[in-house]
């Protein structure tokens, strides 16, 4: 596949986000099924491996693979077959994340399904194979998130976009940043790092693990396929970079209080999972000492209860954490927006600068 280019910013409306996906899905289902036949060929046992990645990497909110594929139509990319592989590359990066994500946390549920290696791990006792079904489960999350990671790899390479130097360094860029974000969250949660230093540390995580790596990368990385040049990836940077804190600043939200039902995640998940976020800042800066003192010592305890997640969440709110942090994500918010103004003076269309302004909206006030 080659991939052709148009000069400039394109004047068009941006193909609807609904029909990405769909064009995504189907990029996805073709190349998944093709490697799941070039395996079986090599011996059937890896259908129990594909099946699973497969039913994985299914479904999800795609936002990646939107943002690549509207980045490099507002650089004038117009080959919707090329970027339909190169965003389901990311999506496939980002499929690898979330697996390893889930490992470690020890996370069982993911979208409301079994994470990845819960499914592997019930496989063994459902088979009734040998060993240890926990450390199976794992061992087998882990070579689905590599194998997730290597076939986003030959993904991309099919997309025809190889020679493009600019494109190459930001998909390097996309990589590197969830890496060394997802390095940054454990280390936080492992140095217990003292009140005044936690919302820095928190906020290094956030750039990094989600901002850069949800918008920021996707949207340069598709201007980048398309050659755009610097003054439009800096604008579309600009963008994204307070677009993307505000999203995971919406999804921290959405780790305390938001519907299991909804999330797919347990109420009070990231209270039990002891994530210390901009969130917790806010709460260990505003709640009184001695609420302050508990609810650090409660967060994330290996036998924090269901009415402790209870009390940790009064104590969010009546401190004023939860409205202080509503703000922050409409600041971000704000900014995103203004930022819009810049792509405009640089020739992208009002109305599809109209598209990104409702995007930013449904990414930063969700509930899921």
């Amino acid at each position: 596949m080659t991939a052709s280019h148009a000069d400039g910013p394109r004047s068009g409306r941006l193909t609807p986000d609904t029909e990405v996906r769909a064009r995504v899905d189907a990029t996805l289902e073709t190349f998944l099924t093709s490697t799941a036949t070039t395996l079986r060929e090599i011996s059937p046992v890896a259908d129990r491996l594909m099946d699973p990645l497969r039913t994985f990497t299914s479904g999800g909110k795609r936002v990646r693979a939107v943002l690549t594929w509207w980045g490099y139509e507002l650089a004038g990319g117009a080959d919707a077959g090329a970027i339909a592989a190169a965003a389901g590359s990311v999506e496939l990066l980002h499929a690898a994340a979330l697996v390893h994500d889930d490992i470690i946390d020890d996370s069982e549920t993911r979208r409301g399904r079994p994470a990845m290696h819960a499914s592997f791990r019930d496989a063994h006792a459902r088979l009734s194979m040998s060993g240890d079904p926990v450390l199976y489960g794992t061992g087998a999350g882990i070579i689905g998130g590599d194998l997730c990671l290597a076939l986003s790899e030959e993904l991309f390479d099919s997309a025809g976009f190889a020679n493009a130097p600019a494109a190459r360094d930001a998909h390097a860029a996309l990589r590197r940043d969830v890496m060394l974000g997802q390095f940054l969250d454990i280390e936080l949660q492992a140095v217990n790092a003292p009140r005044a230093e936690l919302r820095e540390r928190a906020d290094e995580v956030l750039t990094h693990k989600t901002a850069k790596y949800t918008v920021v990368q996707p949207l340069v990385l598709g201007a980048a396929l398309a050659d755009a040049d610097d003054a439009l990836r800096a604008a579309l940077a600009a963008f994204g970079l307070p677009l993307g804190r505000a999203f995971q600043m919406r999804d921290d939200v959405l780790g305390v209080y938001g519907d299991p039902q909804v999330t797919g995640k347990p109420a009070g998940d990231d209270l039990v999972q002891g994530k210390r976020t901009i969130l917790v800042a806010e709460v260990l800066d505003r709640a009184a000492e001695a609420d302050a003192r508990w609810f650090e010592a409660r967060l994330g305890a290996e036998d924090i209860s269901g009415d402790d997640v209870t009390r940790m969440t009064a104590i969010m709110t009546d401190c004023g954490a939860l409205s202080a942090f509503e703000r922050l994500i409409e600041t971000e918010t704000a900014r995103a927006l203004t930022a819009l103004d810049e792509l405009v003076r640089l020739g992208v269309a009002r109305d599809d600068a109209a598209v990104l302004e409702g995007f930013a909206d449904a990414l930063t006030q969700r509930h899921r």
